[in-house]
């Protein structure tokens, strides 16, 4: 093997003073290559390498091919494991952090991936954090920020609350304790403002993001149309708001369902009885136990407590029963729904076991359905029945015309409703960006001024991390006593973090100007490198991160702090990588202790062994079981490629064309054919660099075995191949583009063209089909007419036998692909 430690060093060193990675000032022809910063847990593992090394493969071939890159990277440094890690082995969160991210750097810088160090960020540091307070004061001075006292999702363990994004199965997504209920004052953002332009935008991404993930964000934002009708609580001034999507099923409704962490519950609770209040909190403690996945899931049993009360069907004027029910959740509509068990499948269920009756209003064509005798709702169209004068309508039209009637009479109107709801980003925490707020008595909530900012969090040895349920911030009185900003009289600070997912929201942004002290970004540095043209990270930040960057991109456009020309889309275009998993198919983690560290591998068989391998197992998108023989195939490969090419070559005369022998054409021809291979396999679009180094690999097995120096063709064979193979094995290529007598940085000089006529295939193979069956193939050349390949299927025994004797009706020739003979 080769001596790949020496010339990693030496290519390292070079790469270095050359600063081949550092962005250009003024790009001419730009490309914002960017993968998803780190958080720093610790050392970088094979799985953060594969996906780095991608986008490091990435920003080769596009150097190459003429592009001004900018390839930043960074950390997101908040959250809560640096403060776990603070209780735990009483480091502080700080200390804990920057360690991490110098391990990581380290492995980084080490495997020579393309960032540009310069415009390193850290989203703990108080010049990055005072621009993310900066963006929240943005927020609320543009209307979308508020308090407001909500039950909110709280991990008992790490006693803080929780996003719905960062509840995986019932679990903190942290810790793994299951999720309580808690109500709390807290800050949120209203990202509802912007939810149908959200939604509306995806149509811009077709195409250009992962269809799973657009698909994800639909389902997530949940636009739902329908109807809102008022039904007035029974002895009561209170009315109770319903949303459905069916509006045809309004005259079966025979009782209601409340959620049991509805806010109307405060209002209702008043007139119910005594003994049923104690029932009904009971059961609300024991219903808040369980996880919304858990409460409203198609299979789990449905129970309820019946509260007494009865609503007015505004239709009929006929009394419903209302219950709590832990089926009916309080994000959806406004936290109670119509229950139509004749129509609805829970509500069936729900009605069977309470003995609530059952009322058919839509009755299928040519059946009629009795409620005493079904086994299940009906839930499909028909004709509507029992509903007065809808009576005849078909229930896909009765929706609007309920709807309509409902508008005209003054107790209901037309509502979309979305399943998105406003962004929690209240943490207790310590370790996160503080919230920019202070409350005074007399002036109420005051933002902090811009020229004040940061508000920077106290030294950590005034800190308690203990978690108390509260902030440990409030237990700092140097952090909490300070004037107001408007009347300077005294106020305390407001004593949350934010969520990290705010800090994420625009940290593509500030890549653009990292040393800006005056701006979050110039809009000048916007105009050259907006938007992200190619943005690399998992498919698991599908309904978090990738949501709210989105949201925050299309405000500070509003706005105006984003260039119009820049539009309001973060990235043309999302590239999800997948997992490597070991050999056995399960996720490398530290936990199970089958995580593989790059640092070792590349100690035993170097940078570009290991990045061939990764890149060799499947396409990136694909998840990868990790082999040690694909190392090994790798290793060996790039031997026999240093072997081959590791020579001067005793001319660089190009030979002409026409004073080739018959064998030296085929091995240019197979040259030119594999540089169009390899480049369209490469290229950003595409990213299918498995078939690309195969295409390499292929390549080798047809030169000859005394292959060398002495070869007409060496010279132009070895330049090449040694460009093809840059983007993926950048060192070893570096150091026999060196070998070949080049002065220039191989990633300085141009990718390799090929000459059309040379890369066309002249003959290929085609399926002969009789009758749209495949009865056998033929070998073609490319350009051959359909008089020709119904010329070589005649002429072949095994195929004529299928049309022999028969009329031949009609001929489909697709040239180059297939041949379909139709007989009569």
């Amino acid at each position: 093997m080769y001596d790949f430690a020496k010339i990693e060093q030496k290519w390292h060193r070079k790469w270095s003073e050359q600063n081949i990675y550092n962005t250009p000032d003024n790009p001419t022809k730009k490309f914002y290559l960017l993968e998803m910063y780190a958080y720093p847990s610790g050392d970088i593992h094979i799985g953060h390498f594969r996906n780095y090394g991608v986008g490091d493969t990435v920003w080769r071939y596009l150097r190459m091919n003429g592009y001004d890159l900018l390839h930043p990277f960074g950390w997101d440094a908040f959250g809560l494991p640096a403060e776990q890690a603070a209780i735990k082995h009483g480091l502080p969160p700080r200390e804990w952090t920057i360690k991490n991210i110098e391990t990581g750097k380290k492995t980084i810088q080490e495997l020579g991936i393309s960032y540009d160090w310069d415009r390193e960020i850290r989203t703990c540091e108080p010049d990055y954090y005072k621009w993310t307070q900066w963006v929240f004061l943005k927020l609320y001075q543009a209307g979308l920020v508020y308090r407001d006292t909500s039950t909110v999702n709280w991990c008992p363990s790490c006693k803080t609350v929780l996003a719905n994004e960062q509840i995986i199965g019932g679990k903190c997504w942290r810790c793994d304790s299951i999720v309580e209920k808690r109500e709390l004052e807290q800050w949120f953002i209203k990202i509802t403002d912007y939810v149908q332009r959200l939604l509306d935008d995806l149509d811009k991404l077709e195409g250009k993001w992962p269809q799973n993930i657009i698909t994800m964000q639909r389902n997530w934002i949940g636009r739902s149309e329908g109807g809102e009708f008022d039904f007035p609580i029974d002895g009561t001034d209170i009315i109770l708001p319903i949303f459905t999507t069916r509006p045809d099923t309004i005259y079966g409704v025979t009782f209601m369902s409340v959620a049991p962490d509805a806010k109307i519950m405060k209002k209702i609770l008043p007139y119910i009885s005594t003994d049923r209040q104690n029932a009904i909190g009971e059961y609300i403690k024991t219903a808040l136990n369980r996880t919304e996945i858990e409460r409203s899931t198609e299979s789990s049993e449905k129970d309820g407590v019946f509260t007494g009360l009865y609503a007015i069907n505004p239709f009929d004027g006929e009394k419903v029963q209302i219950w709590v029910a832990d089926y009916v959740l309080a994000s959806y509509g406004t936290g109670a729904v119509m229950a139509v068990p004749a129509h609805d499948q829970r509500d069936f269920e729900f009605a069977k076991k309470y003995n609530i009756p059952i009322k058919v209003v839509i009755q299928p064509k040519n059946t009629q359905l009795n409620p005493d005798e079904m086994t299940e709702a009906y839930t499909d169209t028909g004709i509507m029945v029992n509903s007065k004068l809808f009576d005849g309508t078909f229930s896909t039209d009765g929706i609007g015309k309920v709807i309509e009637y409902a508008s005209q009479k003054g107790i209901g109107r037309k509502k979309i409703t979305y399943r998105l709801r406003d962004w929690l980003i209240s943490r207790q925490r310590y370790w996160g960006a503080p919230i920019p707020m202070v409350h005074c008595d007399k002036c109420g909530t005051v933002p902090v001024p811009e020229e004040q900012l940061p508000v920077l969090l106290p030294q950590e040895d005034k800190v308690d991390f203990i978690p108390k349920g509260r902030s440990p911030l409030s237990d700092v009185p140097e952090f909490v006593d300070v004037k107001c900003p408007k009347c300077g009289g005294p106020a305390k600070r407001d004593t949350d973090t934010m969520d990290t997912f705010v800090c994420s929201s625009w940290y593509y942004l500030r890549y653009l100007d990292p040393h800006n002290e005056h701006q979050a970004f110039a809009q000048s540095e916007a105009k050259k490198w907006l938007p992200i043209d190619l943005y690399i990270g998992g498919a698991e930040h599908a309904t978090g991160h990738l949501i709210y960057s989105r949201f925050v991109h299309k405000v500070l456009f509003d706005l105006g702090y984003i260039p119009k020309e820049c539009g309001d889309e973060p990235a043309k275009r999302l590239f999800n990588h997948g997992m490597v998993l070991d050999e056995h198919g399960d996720v490398m983690s530290k936990s199970k202790g089958n995580v593989i560290s790059p640092g070792k591998l590349i100690e035993k068989i170097g940078i570009d062994a290991t990045r061939v391998a990764m890149l060799f197992f499947a396409p990136p998108e694909k998840e990868i079981l990790w082999s040690e023989s694909a190392v090994k195939g790798a290793v060996r490969f790039l031997t026999r490629v240093e072997s081959l090419f590791g020579k001067s070559p005793q001319s660089k005369e190009i030979p002409d064309v026409n004073s080739l022998t018959d064998s030296e054409m085929v091995m240019l021809k197979s040259l030119h054919r594999t540089i169009k291979r390899v480049g369209e396999d490469t290229r950003p679009d595409r990213m299918q660099f498995n078939t690309a180094i195969a295409g390499l690999m292929e390549f080798l097995n047809i030169l000859p075995q005394d292959f060398g120096p002495e070869h007409k063709l060496y010279y132009t064979v070895a330049d090449n191949f040694v460009r093809l193979l840059a983007p993926f094995a950048p060192f070893i290529a570096e150091e026999l583009n060196e070998k070949l007598g080049f002065d220039k940085n191989v990633f300085t000089r141009n990718y390799p063209k090929y000459n059309e006529n040379l890369a066309k295939i002249d003959e290929i193979e085609i399926g002969v089909q009789i009758n749209g069956k495949l009865r056998g193939t033929i070998n073609i050349s490319t350009d051959a007419s359909q008089q020709t390949a119904l010329e070589l299927a005649s002429s072949d025994s095994k195929i004529s036998k299928w049309f022999e004797g028969k009329a031949i009706r009609k001929v489909i020739y697709i040239e180059g692909k297939i041949l379909n003979i139709i007989t009569k």
